[in-house]
């Protein structure tokens, strides 16, 4: 399947740290005079265009290609909002929609699913992460326009759609019908079991540092003040607000760096601190624990490598998806922005997880589906991306160290796993360990 769909067009709905700021008015209109004769050139291929193209040429189409092509020749996450795509990087970050509750970029053409959101009907219809969509309502959507795709999946909550699906480790593909809903949002939800607070953050959208410190409180309320520790859940999550990652390793974190960033301006270099956001540790002598897949992304990947950095959590599951870099939302007008990756971000240990990903403490597959083992054979992440940008830059616990190892409980089938009522492997793995622990505070290198 990688040699079928082997780069990428240009990224969709993965959004990564996201940043806000104005255009400096000066600078957009200071044109270095060394570039004159390549403005010239892109000139007269548009003449050329309106003189001799076969059919009648619209400006608007043409002045948007050349913008378009310009930003997809840097790296698969810098591109031009407008529109579609322009509301659909709002609606991602600030509310809800009418649709699928799909998180999806555009493969050599094709629509490949990042992830469902947790609770979505897409997730309820049983679509996986790594899926290609090929076909919507029986026509082929491969080669067409990614925001006209999704736009054909949203729609009024009630209808449905039928979606044709390529998944790798099949042989052929099948039908899933989705029925669409509104898609209320819901960056963090949390649950008690047995003693351990598990709470799941979504998406980075407003207010998630807030929530969960919200979540952890009443978690701690229902466990009459005796948790047994807290389970991290930032798998599938995409990624969000910079800020917001910030604030989410601020709750654990009572001192140091939580993550840096360097551009080629000296204005994009900053550094994150804790102790700005929320004072003290949350969770202060509860061992934490944080999952992670490839799915986690950028702002995802911002609070496991804080965590695990900072000694402060223990990271399980699989690597994350690698995505190291900060894009700034620049808007040129009321319905015209750019979206714009203007530095990398490095851990608080000066690593960059651009490419590599955030590489988990202690490995831990989800069995529990039956497809993963072979669509983590062909997951995508960040270095398969065409044009991404390169990278530049043991446990010592004895018991932590016998968990790392192979585990006769990963050679259990998912078959296996339902009849022991085991639907979630590796939230279940990850509670367990909590509860063998006895509560002890768990940390990477210690």
């Amino acid at each position: 399947m990688r040699s079928r769909f082997a780069g990428i067009a240009r990224a969709g709905f993965l959004l990564g740290a996201v940043a806000m700021i104005p255009a400096a008015t000066a600078g957009l209109a200071a044109v270095d005079g060394r570039v004159a004769p390549q403005f010239g050139r892109l000139f007269t291929v548009y003449q050329l265009v309106k003189a001799h193209y076969v059919d009648q040429t619209d400006d608007d189409k043409l002045v948007k290609g050349a913008i378009d092509g310009m930003l997809a020749s840097l790296d698969p996450h810098s591109s031009y909002l407008e529109g579609p795509s322009l509301e659909r990087l709002r609606t991602m970050i600030d509310g809800g929609y009418a649709g699928l509750g799909l998180s999806v970029l555009q493969e050599d053409g094709a629509v490949k699913v990042i992830s469902p959101m947790r609770g979505s009907p897409a997730e309820k219809a049983g679509v996986k992460p790594g899926d290609y969509i090929t076909h919507l309502d029986g026509k082929f959507i491969v080669d067409g326009d990614l925001d006209d795709a999704v736009a054909k999946m949203r729609g009024e909550p009630g209808t449905t759609v039928r979606l044709t699906i390529y998944r790798p480790g099949r042989d052929a593909p099948f039908d899933l019908t989705v029925t669409r809903a509104v898609i209320n949002l819901e960056p963090v939800t949390g649950k008690l079991d047995g003693g351990i607070a598990v709470i799941t953050v979504n998406e980075f959208s407003h207010d998630v540092g807030r929530l969960v410190f919200e979540q952890l409180q009443t978690l701690r309320g229902q466990a009459a003040g005796h948790l047994g520790g807290v389970v991290l859940d930032l798998r599938s999550n995409p990624g969000g607000e910079l800020d917001e990652a910030v604030a989410l390793s601020d709750l654990f974190l009572s001192s140091g760096v939580v993550v840096s960033q360097r551009g080629r301006m000296a204005g994009e270099n900053a550094i994150y601190r804790a102790e700005t956001m929320f004072p003290g540790d949350a969770a202060k002598g509860l061992p934490v624990l944080v999952l992670i897949d490839a799915g986690s992304a950028s702002a995802s990947e911002i609070v496991a490598g804080a965590l695990q950095d900072q000694h402060r959590a223990l990271i399980m599951g699989e690597r994350s998806f690698g995505k190291g870099s900060v894009q700034t939302m620049i808007p040129i007008d009321n319905a015209h922005a750019v979206k714009l990756t203007t530095a990398r971000y490095y851990t608080p240990s000066g690593r960059s997880v651009q490419e590599g990903g955030i590489e988990p403490d202690i490995r831990v597959p989800q069995i529990s589906d039956p497809d993963a083992r072979r669509r983590s054979q062909n997951a995508l992440r960040e270095s398969d991306l065409r044009r991404h940008l390169i990278n530049e830059a043991g446990l010592k616990d004895k018991q932590l160290e016998a968990d790392a190892q192979v585990d006769p409980r990963f050679k259990m089938t998912a078959e296996e796993l339902t009849a022991k009522g085991i639907k979630d492997f590796q939230l279940w793995y990850a509670v367990e360990t909590l509860r063998r622990t006895g509560g002890a505070r768990m940390v990477h290198g210690k």
